[in-house]
């Protein structure tokens, strides 16, 4: 499988701050991936990096195979949603559907004013008018009438009610199913994702901590209840203990496993994303990575 994003020790550094360092990551193509983790991560400045935004001061990052900002071919390709959903607010919704007309050569008018129209969004209303929700709704529509193959979202969920957030990912799934693009989604709101994401990636402390397929990543993990853990001793099946709770009479712990628990000492239970997700940042030495291919990648690239 080909991937969409790879970044190789990838790093941004401000002055004596580094915002990202050594993220090392691919985001498989044709996936919707959960981009997540504490605010001051690097969850923004890794998606500046991959639109060209900013540009690296270590390492690399190739999207759809090509340099962000150096290849012009990119641009079209790949469909970008910023954090505060950057419209201009004196235009119509018409005018702005005018605008990526004549600014974007795979521009699909008729896309973006049916799915604007099906959600009740007035068109000859001025963006600075609109709701939130329908702001939100406007941006993601341009971003798809771009037909891209990539299709990037930081936070747009963020200053929406429950209902907006629902239609917001409804209309974001079925794009990326009609044309069967790539997309990653940053967000703060894990269960939202949990319903639409199939890959996670979850930076912490300016690094990458997890990456892997969803189902995956739940299927290596269990929680285990049983009698008060002494010492640390190995539990048969587990690979590492990422997390764990006691009291004076119990031990609950989230584990990575290598195999079947079959000690009866131990209750054995699946995990949820935000069980998951919430374990590993409380751990940050913990991490679960994939063994890397990229370099495998880079050099197929080059055939």
């Amino acid at each position: 499988m080909s991937a969409a994003v790879v970044a190789t020790g990838l790093g941004k550094k401000y002055r004596r701050r580094w915002a990202l360092r050594d993220c090392t990551l691919e985001i498989p193509e044709g996936r919707i991936a959960a981009l997540v983790g504490p605010n001051g991560a690097g969850k923004t400045t890794l998606l500046h990096l991959a639109t060209g935004l900013l540009e690296p001061t270590a390492g690399e990052i190739r999207v759809l195979g090509l340099t962000p900002g150096e290849d012009p071919g990119l641009l079209p390709r790949f469909g970008f949603v910023a954090q505060d959903v950057p419209l201009y607010r004196g235009f119509t919704v018409t005018d702005m559907l005018a605008f990526g007309r004549h600014t974007n050569a795979r521009w699909d008018d008729h896309l973006a004013r049916t799915r604007l129209e099906r959600l009740e969004v007035p068109l000859d209303d001025k963006v600075g008018h609109l709701s939130g929700g329908q702001r939100a709704q406007v941006a993601l529509a341009l971003a798809l009438a771009k037909r891209p193959e990539l299709l990037l979202l930081d936070e747009p969920l963020a200053s929406l009610d429950p209902l907006a957030r629902r239609d917001f990912l409804r209309v974001l799934m079925e794009g990326v199913a009609e044309d069967g693009a790539t997309a990653v989604l940053s967000s703060h709101l894990i269960s939202d994702l949990e319903r639409v994401c199939d890959y996670l990636i979850l930076l912490s402390h300016a690094r990458t901590q997890v990456a892997g397929d969803i189902d995956q990543l739940l299927g290596a993990h269990r929680l285990l209840v049983g009698p008060r853990r002494h010492g640390g001793g190995r539990i048969a099946g587990v690979a590492a203990v990422v997390q764990e709770d006691h009291t004076d009479r119990q031990s609950t712990l989230l584990v990575r496993t290598d195999g079947p628990i079959l000690d009866p000492a131990w209750e054995v239970h699946e995990v949820g994303l935000e069980d998951l997700v919430l374990a590993y940042l409380g751990q940050p030495s913990a991490s679960a990575l994939p063994e890397p291919r990229l370099a495998t990648i880079r050099q197929e690239a080059s055939q």
